[in-house]
């Protein structure tokens, strides 16, 4: 019976846990003993006491904590040390930050530990409920519309009141992948007049079946794609002409959420400096993409600033401040990954890789003490 060891997340501002009592039962189930860090859910309102009803082992922290275990579940990469204490063989799956991790990768391979980095995990229809980016950017795009409702100088909904009609407020969302069509639908839940901007034309029929009206892609003779799931990074040309059609629609808005990103590189820069002096002072803009750069001119990771008269909120970590329901979904897509990886004796991830089967092909990071993405961890993506 293979041991899973579920870790307590060091990094600052981390809530998350990547298990609950559901998933430890429903691992229990398969057959797993299911060790976890003491502490590891209170911070995202599970305690201890009802992992333990679930079937869970307690285990406190400290030397030995990785010792003899199979695999380890977590968010974020486990801490050098625990890494260390890992057997040969001995299995890691969380959002492992892989690019250009040549570190961390440098340790699983002197330790023959084989790691699957959910960043990686190919988006097609059998790793659906694997896929822990959807789940988790949902909340960020529906907790980045709350923040900016919260802190903009108008009501968000039409009012009709005595003293007279409040129109609604005007969101403008840039990008329209799972985040920003979270906040497509959360913003239109407040009452929000929703314009979206992406750079997929296909990206129209999704966008108006929430309720939220689409701006055309300049006119250009290549026009950007998307590639397994994620948008392709676009030419400068094109962008350039993106941000020229986007000076008008930011003008009119009250409150933008940014959430282009392309996966491993830094993220397009769509509102610059003279953007954002054109805007209405009291507008709110919540850059969910500041960690890799940015899509607004001064945003800071974390903190709220003004510039030009708008409140720019860099919008880092966002999932981790729904803490509880961002952990359900995430430890229930670990769970099924899990599921995926048991054979009979355990774990079969000699026999999957054998098969060519195509959710391990795309997220095993490294087995066997080889590193499967050597480009990717350099930095040569």
């Amino acid at each position: 019976m293979a041991d899973v060891l579920i870790l307590r997340e060091r990094s600052a501002g981390e809530c998350r846990v990547a298990a609950t009592p559901e998933t430890v039962r429903r691992l229990r189930a398969r057959g797993l003993n299911v060790r976890l860090e003491q502490g590891a859910g209170l911070a995202a309102g599970f305690a201890d006491a009802d992992y333990a009803d679930a079937g869970a082992q307690l285990v406190e922290s400290g030397a030995g904590l990785g010792g003899g275990v199979d695999a380890v579940l977590c968010v974020n990469p486990p801490a050098a040390e625990v890494l260390d204490q890992l057997k040969p063989g001995a299995l890691v799956a969380g959002l492992l930050a892989p690019y250009g991790a040549a570190a961390m990768v440098e340790q699983l391979q002197a330790r023959r530990v084989s790691a699957l980095a959910l960043e990686l995990l190919p988006r097609i229809s059998r790793a659906q409920s694997m896929d822990v980016l959807s789940s988790q950017a949902n909340i960020a795009g529906y907790k980045a519309v709350l923040l900016a409702a919260a802190a903009l100088d108008r009501y968000v909904p039409m009012l009709m009141t005595a003293a007279g009609t409040i129109q609604p407020a005007r969101a403008l969302i840039l990008g329209a992948g799972v985040a920003g069509l979270q906040a497509l639908a959360t913003a239109r839940r407040l009452g929000a007049v929703v314009y979206v901007s992406d750079v997929r034309p296909a990206a129209k029929e999704q966008v108006e079946s929430l309720g939220g009206r689409f701006l055309a892609p300049p006119e250009q003779e290549e026009r950007p794609a998307e590639s397994g799931g994620y948008a392709k990074a676009a030419s400068e040309a094109f962008l350039a002409a993106q941000r020229q059609q986007l000076a008008e629609q930011l003008a009119l808005a009250d409150m933008v959420i940014c959430t282009a990103q392309v996966p491993g590189r830094r993220a397009p820069r769509l509102i610059s400096e003279e953007m954002l002096a054109g805007m209405r002072p009291g507008s709110v803009v919540v850059d969910l993409a500041v960690a890799q750069g940015g899509n607004c001119a001064g945003t800071v990771c974390g903190q709220t600033v003004e510039r030009h008269g708008v409140l720019l909120i860099g919008g880092d970590g966002l999932p981790s401040s729904v803490a509880n329901h961002a952990s359900a979904l995430y430890a229930r897509n670990l769970a099924a990954l899990v599921e995926h990886l048991l054979g009979e004796g355990g774990f079969q991830l000699d026999e999957l890789i054998t098969q060519e089967d195509p959710i391990v092909a795309g997220c095993l990071l490294t087995h066997a003490g080889a590193c499967r993405f050597p480009d990717l961890v350099s930095g040569a993506n």
